[in-house]
């Protein structure tokens, strides 16, 4: 079970507009900016991000379907804005792991209690 539709609609209209600005300074999270695969239009998602050696992982508490990872999945990557800094991240990829292993404990915990096992893995450009 992902976090309903109507939750993820919610946070796109009210939700994101408030953490937007603030994602883009607070450890854990991150602004990941993309393009629309049929309007060419550029977009803004904030969410949770991981550091992994190879670059980040994030939880698809809204599914593998999302149309943000549609998109990056599209385009091959996308930029990360974090921690006032902007990563270049490509090679993006879905991993189902019920595990959740890249993940920090409380995170896997809580995100099995929900039942959210699909993470998109994307590596820092050389």
């Amino acid at each position: 079970m992902v976090i309903p539709k109507k939750v993820a609609r919610f946070n796109r209209v009210a939700t994101n507009k408030v953490l937007g600005p603030i994602s883009r300074r607070v450890p854990g999270f991150g602004t990941v900016v993309h393009r629309g695969r049929r309007s060419g239009k550029i977009y803004r998602t904030p969410l949770n991000v991981f550091r992994v050696p190879e670059g980040y992982v994030v939880a698809l508490t809204y599914g593998p379907d999302s149309d943000w990872v549609r998109n990056v999945l599209a385009a091959g990557g996308c930029e990360l804005e974090t921690l006032g800094r902007v990563v270049t991240l490509t090679n993006p990829r879905v991993v189902h792991d019920e595990n959740r292993a890249a993940l920090p404990f409380p995170t896997r915990r809580f995100l099995g209690l929900i039942g959210v096992a699909d993470l998109l893995y994307l590596d820092r450009a050389a």
